[in-house]
């Protein structure tokens, strides 16, 4: 086995070294899948979870033999419609005014309910781990106050600032002139000084817990015992260097558990080259896009499934005869058959894709979403094109990427990276490494 933990350990599963996690996540859509992915793992290798979220993901988490509580101290989604969403991402203007939007409602201004809620649960499940989505600080400063250790769980790239990255959000590509470099520090810069605008508020939660002040929120991303990243480390732009706890453990590629079964409106002898479109499993105020990308399609030789998600309804949009509409269907299933994909570049999609070896015309409507783009057309998988753009323009990127053999061999040849990643993923085994190292005891 890898040394997971700078060591080499076998693990031990018997009914005497089985383990207890305890996940911590809040509803965001394609967070949620590779995050179950894990616990399924686990719970195969006989340990046993239990996931503290929104009331939203029970029917999911329990799908997975974990046990499920609900946050109560924290805010709490009660379903996955628009109107529950927190972040509302949607309606934001500015990068600063969605910073801290994203501060206020899970990286600080939650921190304390949610450690609260956490360290109520460890005295009824006593958890040898803890595993938080990356953006819960409390739940981590949490494990801190407990003695347990943690690992932070990222279904995306790397978010927090790296030297050599270019920094998370618009979708920049490495820098390679002097104004690029100055670009990367001032954008990084302008991100630590609003997260810094919440360091008081996060030492007083940490303050309540009895911890020692911090000098910056990011503070606390360090003290965690692992970051798993869940992505192939082939996809993400590499840094010079990176903090001791980050570790790429590889991405997750099977579809949602909520995914429909699939049967193909045309025959089998069908030639038309297959266009998959996939946008946001959550809202985005994706359904214009979605119509001109079913105008676009119409409008050319090629037969298209739209899978529209939970969040838009299948009967508001209107489908020429080449295009198939429906809520769901399994895109691994598709991928096989597929010759491009067009989607909001959510990380899910856009790495199940290229393991498939499909290339990309990508429409990044915000969160990750610009810097997934922009790692697949630094790879020559894929175009980027505005989600504003005309009917015509996604024509043009869709026969630019059909026509051209080079999309296809990028793809390829970044694909076959991230499948191997993928098939050969560590997070349940580093989880079953850091849970074994420990010895302590719920402190309160």
């Amino acid at each position: 086995m890898t040394a997971l933990l700078d060591r080499e350990v076998e693990m031990d599963t018997t009914p005497s070294n089985r383990k207890r996690f305890l996940f911590a996540h809040w509803e965001g859509g394609g967070n949620t899948p590779p995050m179950l992915a894990v616990i399924r793992r686990l719970i195969a290798h006989g340990h046993e979870v239990r996931v503290i979220s929104d009331p939203c993901n029970r029917e999911e988490v329990e799908a997975t033999g974990a046990s499920f509580v609900s946050w109560t101290r924290a805010p709490r989604r009660e379903n996955k419609s628009p109107a529950s969403d927190p972040l509302r991402d949607w309606e934001i203007k500015t990068p600063p005014a969605l910073l801290r939007r994203l501060c206020d409602q899970f990286f600080v201004g939650t921190a304390l309910p949610r450690a609260q809620d956490v360290l109520a649960e460890l005295k009824r499940f006593e958890a040898d781990t803890i595993v938080s989505s990356e953006m819960l600080l409390g739940v981590m400063a949490a494990a801190e106050a407990a003695g347990v250790p943690c690992a932070a769980l990222a279904a995306n790239v790397y978010l927090f600032p790296l030297p050599g990255v270019p920094p998370f959000g618009p979708g920049f590509q490495p820098a390679k002139t002097w104004i690029g470099r100055l670009r990367d520090k001032f954008i990084t810069k302008m991100t630590i000084k609003v997260f810094a605008e919440y360091t008081d508020a996060f030492n007083e939660a940490r303050k309540t817990l009895g911890l020692d002040p911090v000098s910056h929120p990011f503070d606390q991303i360090a003290r965690v015992d692992r970051f798993l990243v869940q992505t192939s480390p082939a996809f993400d732009f590499p840094a010079t260097s990176l903090p001791r706890n980050v570790v790429y453990v590889g991405p997750e590629i099977g579809d949602p558990e909520w995914v429909e079964p699939w049967r193909s409106p045309w025959n089998d002898n069908e030639s038309r080259p297959l266009v998959l479109v996939g946008f946001s499993s959550t809202f985005q105020d994706q359904s214009a896009a979605l119509r001109r990308v079913i105008a676009a399609l119409g409008g050319l030789d090629v037969r298209a499934v739209v899978t529209t998600g939970p969040a838009i309804d299948v009967e508001a949009l209107e489908a020429p005869e080449n295009v198939h509409i429906c809520r769901s269907a399994p895109h691994n299933q598709l991928l096989k058959q597929a010759s491009l994909v067009i989607t909001h570049a959510g990380h899910g999609t856009v790495i199940r894709s290229l393991a498939a070896g499909v290339p990309l015309v990508c429409m990044p409507m915000g969160r990750d979403q610009n810097d997934n783009a922009a790692r697949v057309t630094a790879r020559k998988a894929g175009v980027r094109v505005s989600p504003k753009a005309s009917a015509r323009a996604i024509q043009r990127a869709v026969l630019k990427v059909l026509e051209n053999p080079a999309y296809h061999e990028g793809a390829q040849r970044l694909g076959a990276r991230i499948a191997f990643d993928a098939e050969h993923s560590q997070a349940a085994e580093i989880l079953e490494v850091l849970a074994a190292s420990s010895g302590a005891k719920v402190k309160i």
